[in-house]
């Protein structure tokens, strides 16, 4: 059994023997004669109807940008689709297959399926929250800052209600380099062969482009942050905190949570438990939003 066959049986699971029911309609192409990885799952309430024109999370999976899987998303489908919206999870082609202009140009691509399609599944195109964890929290608030993606597949900025990244590390590119740069010159020990200057272009001009601080002015319609990253690293630490900061300047509604009990990996796995203080932050989140159940 692959893996994508092992996810839906685990759904199937979830829908018929722990009390829950959930339909997951996963594999659908968002670009036609694509790459394998141009598909997404769309998960919803099967009883749902088509009209009802609830609310969507657009999700973005981590992995460094040259790994992971739209499957990827622990107990997120479930927690959003109780508190009444529909969950779509993508992939995208990785590094070093293509460039990263063409991968984010593919999250772009998804998102317009999404925006062009999701009210056949009982979605409200004009209510998007977009989120990502690690690498997608970059693609998430890159995508809810630079407009250009969003206008050259179609999708209008104003579709965009909220925004929901999870302890990226490359808000300000430069800057990540920069530190990385710095403690390699000050502590000794190898670069990394294919480290963030690389998978950005290896062309300082690129690394501005890529960065979401570098887009961020008064005016835009950029929709509201929820910023959330684990207080123990000090990388995604003052990453969130510059994005946060170039939020506030501009005028944009932003929350920030540093969870301190948790881990990179877990702060994403989490996110749905009732008692995780994530969680609760993204609940208040999409209350104040008015797109919660």
């Amino acid at each position: 059994m692959n893996r994508n066959s092992l996810f839906v049986a685990m759904a199937w699971l979830v829908a018929t023997g722990w009390g829950y029911s959930q339909e997951l309609i996963s594999n659908i192409p968002y670009m036609e004669d694509g790459h394998p990885r141009h598909v997404l799952d769309v998960y919803l309430s099967p009883d749902l109807a088509k009209d009802s024109k609830r609310p969507v999370v657009f999700w973005i999976h981590g992995g460094g940008w040259q790994v992971g899987d739209k499957a990827d998303v622990a107990i997120k489908p479930k927690f959003f689709n109780e508190n009444g919206a529909i969950f779509v999870a993508c992939n995208y082609r990785l590094l070093p297959e293509v460039t990263m202009e063409e991968l984010v140009r593919d999250v772009a691509q998804a998102m317009a399926w999404t925006h062009q399609h999701i009210a056949d599944y009982g979605g409200d195109p004009n209510r998007i929250l977009v989120g990502g964890h690690s690498a997608g929290a970059q693609l998430a608030a890159l995508l809810c800052t630079d407009e250009r993606y969003l206008k050259d597949v179609g999708v209008p900025f104003q579709s965009l209600r909220g925004c929901i990244p999870v302890d990226g590390d490359t808000y300000d590119i430069p800057k990540i380099i920069m530190t990385a740069e710095l403690r390699q010159m000050i502590y000794g020990g190898d670069q990394p062969t294919f480290g963030h200057r690389q998978k950005f272009g290896n062309d300082p001009r690129k690394h501005v482009e890529f960065s979401a601080v570098t887009h961020i002015g008064k005016g835009k319609g950029i929709p509201p942050f929820l910023i959330l990253y684990f207080s123990g690293n000090p990388d995604t630490t003052a990453q969130a905190r510059r994005l946060e900061v170039s939020l506030q300047e501009a005028e944009v509604p932003v929350a920030v949570l540093g969870a301190p009990n948790t881990n990179h990996s877990q702060l994403n796995n989490d996110l749905g438990q009732s008692d995780d203080p994530a969680t609760q932050a993204v609940v208040r989140f999409l209350k104040e939003l008015n797109v919660a159940k």
